[in-house]
């Protein structure tokens, strides 16, 4: 694990590529508070597959994922016209999704389905990254590779989880993890430190 996290995703866009989205973001939002059910089609294509990634490593099941994503696209229907546009379309999807999952990891809980207590290698099956690795070997390592991390992610109290979910998995910005989480800046770093101090304990656990 490097020393900013666990795994160093995507970089902060430029100051024209944010003032582009949020133009693409400010006409979809227009046909989508006009009813314009192609508009939602595409928010849903747009975004699925990343809220629903964020749902796996959250909820550790696909099952739950797939439900979770499906009552997000719900809400964000019966809600987007009281969307603010105070921050990134995107953003507000991920406050939707977060608080469906910590809704969801309490419930899930108290039915006695917490986090998982076991690694169990064979749970890479659903930790699948882009593309194929090129050989047998190498794609049985970077499964139990994604394995471990995901395992020890699930390990972690909810709120640590999505911050480490948010900032070394998604590669967010820390002030789109603000504008996510409604915490201070401060808070966020110094929560997100201690999740990454006991991740990396729950890791070097694992080594061999």
């Amino acid at each position: 694990m490097q020393p900013g996290g666990v795994l160093e995703i995507g970089q902060d866009g430029s100051a024209g590529e944010a003032a582009e989205a949020r133009r693409d973001d400010a006409a979809l939002l227009a046909r989508l508070r006009q009813g314009d059910s192609e508009a939602f089609e595409q928010l849903v294509h747009l975004h699925q597959d990343r809220l629903y990634d964020f749902c796996v490593r959250m909820v550790g099941d696909r099952e739950e994922a797939h439900d979770l994503v499906q009552e997000i696209f719900v809400s964000v229907h019966q809600n987007v016209r009281r969307f603010r546009e105070d921050s990134r379309l995107s953003t507000w999807l991920f406050r939707i999704t977060k608080n469906h999952c910590i809704n969801r990891l309490k419930y899930l809980k108290r039915r006695g389905r917490g986090r998982s207590e076991e690694y169990d290698e064979a749970s890479a099956s659903w930790v699948d990254g882009p593309g194929a690795p090129p050989t047998p070997d190498v794609a049985l390592e970077s499964a139990r590779e994604r394995a471990r991390v995901q395992w020890a992610i699930s390990q972690l109290e909810p709120d640590a989880r999505m911050l480490v979910v948010l900032r070394d998995i998604e590669g967010l910005s820390y002030d789109e993890i603000v504008d996510i989480t409604e915490l201070p800046e401060g808070t966020v770093k110094s929560r997100l430190h201690r999740a990454r101090e006991k991740l990396a304990n729950l890791l070097g656990r694992l080594e061999p």
